[in-house]
């Protein structure tokens, strides 16, 4: 997904940005008094999360135009917005109708105070480097992961089109899923690990 497309229609012309398990001890940038809106938390488990996603499921765009999600309009009203729309360009209003799958990721780290270890972002790409450089990126489908996808089958961070949630490893080379901005609505889906990119982990209690 292009920043353009993680903006929207409004700013399309805007200018724009070893397979490992997580690291011991890895420090995320996005920690205390972080500037992109997270905060200390409880233990969270990845049930706990799980949970919250498929209650989610069913809640669609409501405008006709790709926006009216509460996921949209949280982004949109955080600091975190000001400072992607200062490093993408556009407009925050821009974001109450992009597409927004890693929007939804972000909420939910934000509803359980659990952001500093879930990232908050709207551009997918960005979102997975952001896993990346906390040392919490790999290729291993385990329940709670944050899942990138590239639908063209591309193996790197710049083919990343799309991002969900694990809630289940198949096993068979499928895992299934809780993604937001699926047929514009949070739906549950079965895919297959061929189209994912990486995992980013959350450091998850338990």
């Amino acid at each position: 997904m292009s920043r353009a497309d993680a903006l929207g229609s409004k700013i399309a012309s805007s200018s724009f940005k070893s397979i490992t398990e997580p690291e011991a001890g890895a420090q995320s940038a996005a920690g205390t008094g972080s500037s992109d809106g997270t905060s200390p938390h409880a233990p969270v488990t990845a049930a706990e999360v799980i949970a919250l996603a498929k209650k989610q499921v069913g809640i669609s765009e409501t405008d006709g135009y790709g926006g009216g999600t509460k996921y949209q309009r949280w982004y949109a009203g955080t600091e975190r917005a000001r400072e992607t729309v200062a490093r993408d360009g556009g407009s925050v209003d821009a974001y109450l109708n992009a597409a927004w799958c890693s929007m939804f990721i972000s909420w939910l780290g934000h509803k359980l105070d659990f952001g500093d270890q879930m990232g908050s972002d709207a551009w997918t790409i960005a979102h997975a480097e952001w896993f990346k450089e906390q040392g919490r990126w790999g290729h291993k489908p385990k329940p709670g992961a944050v899942v990138f996808f590239s639908w063209s089958g591309g193996g790197g961070i710049y083919d990343i089109d799309h991002v969900g949630l694990v809630i289940k490893n198949l096993g068979d080379g499928r895992i299934k899923t809780v993604e937001g901005n699926t047929n514009d609505a949070v739906t549950k889906q079965v895919r297959s690990t061929g189209m994912v990119v990486g995992y980013g982990y959350p450091d998850y209690a338990g």
